[in-house]
């Protein structure tokens, strides 16, 4: 072997190290979350703890909360501290600006400074009052998010179980027809079936393999759906329990009105606004009346021209009385009044669009309630009529063709069955949310 020159030397001692480093260099490695095990009771639990839309409602509300104390601090005496230095040119009167006093002293002084509210006739009441009605309105929002996010839920959960079942049968309908293709390709081999036959079969075949891909994508999709209904922003697997073994009667149309108007959270929320918009038109009335305050301010002038004593302190009153406020008064208080009868009739329109709504929740879960034994039918038929075609296509007693629309009506219900079996829990689960009865 040829002893290496310093050039090739050089080059080795400065590449070795950077093949070594990439040898080294482990490729990475994809973590799959793990697969979290849920009950609805489970779902419905995590989503209350961590779907960000309830999380925002609460901070609304928690900050509506605060708004009766700022308004309250009317009542307490406001105390202020005040520090002044002031150095004047000597003889200097302030000779242009508003009504005050002209003198000016070379000073420095410190003092406190008192200002209490003794009565406004009721309008700082009645905002108090009226801030605490929209904090009870932004609370009963709280109630309404948590029952959208809880349909939500339901509505993805079983939407998952759905796609789980359709694809079951996408795979059963898919290895059922693989087993038809093989009997026919057999057949067609040793000249008992004609090519016309097995092109059927491989047809039929390809139609089952189709609903497969679209049902395993379905899948994909709704869990998806379900992670998002959940508050995860991430992929996640999950692993659910059916929920669909309780059998779960339906009230009559007039209950379940009933219900809704006396649970559902929008109701009360805008209730709330009702009253506080009509507490907010008395206090716009009382802007009209006086307003009482007592004044107070006592410190030390410990650095000042002789006229100036080294301490000071006054107490006295104010009176504020509205005579004429170019009209300002009265357009507030028009316009408190109208937003307030606002509110009254969305109140009634609020009403009259939730019994509409039960209405209609009412009517697709009992179409669904009554889908339920129709499709089982259904799908009892379809077996029998498979069974016989594929008997007489097996006696050449029929073709290709009726086995063929045997296999996909036979498809068909079964699909339609379990689709109708989960359709109706979530029917249920959006007729108890327009009850305002969702857990």
């Amino acid at each position: 072997m040829a002893l290496l020159t310093p050039f090739t030397a050089l080059l080795v001692s400065l590449c070795l190290p950077m093949v070594i480093a990439a040898q080294n260099i482990q490729s990475p490695v994809s973590v799959t979350p793990p697969v979290q095990h849920l009950t609805l009771d489970k779902a419905e639990e995590i989503a209350i703890q961590h779907h960000p839309q309830l999380k925002q409602a609460r901070f609304t509300a928690a900050a509506a909360g605060e708004l009766p104390t700022q308004l309250r601090a009317a009542y307490y005496p406001m105390v202020t501290g005040n520090f002044t230095g002031v150095e004047a040119d000597p003889g200097s009167r302030i000779t242009a600006g508003a009504l005050n006093n002209p003198i000016i002293y070379d000073r420095y002084a410190n003092g406190l400074e008192l200002n209490q509210l003794v009565t406004d006739f009721g309008r700082t009441h009645n905002l108090v009052a009226s801030a605490h009605l929209q904090a009870e309105a932004a609370q009963a929002a709280v109630e309404v998010t948590r029952e959208d996010v809880l349909l939500g839920v339901d509505s993805a959960y079983f939407g998952v179980l759905r796609s789980l079942a359709v694809l079951k049968v996408a795979e059963q309908t898919t290895n059922e027809r693989q087993v038809v293709v093989n009997q026919v390709t057999a057949l067609t081999n040793n000249r008992l079936k004609s090519g016309l036959d097995l092109s059927f079969a491989q047809v039929n075949l390809s139609q089952a393999q189709l609903l497969l891909t679209s049902a395993q994508n379905d899948v994909e999709s709704s869990y998806a759906d379900l992670a998002m209904a959940l508050g995860y922003s991430d992929h996640q697997s999950f692993d659910l329990a059916d929920e669909t073994a309780a059998n779960l009667g339906l009230p009559t149309v007039d209950e379940a009105v009933a219900k809704a108007l006396a649970n559902r959270p929008e109701l009360a929320q805008q209730q709330y606004n009702v009253e506080a918009a009509k507490r907010f038109v008395t206090a716009e009335r009382d802007l009209y009346f006086p307003r009482l305050e007592i004044l107070g301010v006592a410190g030390l002038t410990p650095y000042g021209q002789d006229q100036l004593l080294d301490r000071y302190a006054a107490a006295g009153f104010n009176l504020e009385v509205p005579i004429f406020e170019g009209h300002l008064f009265g357009a507030r208080r028009a316009e408190a009044n109208f937003r307030a009868q606002s509110q009254d009739q969305q109140l009634q329109v609020l009403k009259d669009s939730l019994v509409r709504d039960v209405r209609h929740a009412w009517l697709n879960a009992n179409t669904v309630r009554q889908n339920l034994d129709l499709t089982a039918q259904l799908v009892a038929q379809a077996d029998k009529a498979l069974n016989l075609a594929q008997e007489r296509y097996k006696l050449g007693l029929s073709s290709i063709v009726e086995l063929s629309e045997a296999q996909l009506n036979d498809a068909q219900a079964q699909i339609q069955a379990v689709t109708a079996k989960y359709n109706y829990r979530a029917a249920i689960a959006q007729l108890q949310y327009q009850e305002g009865n969702l857990k």
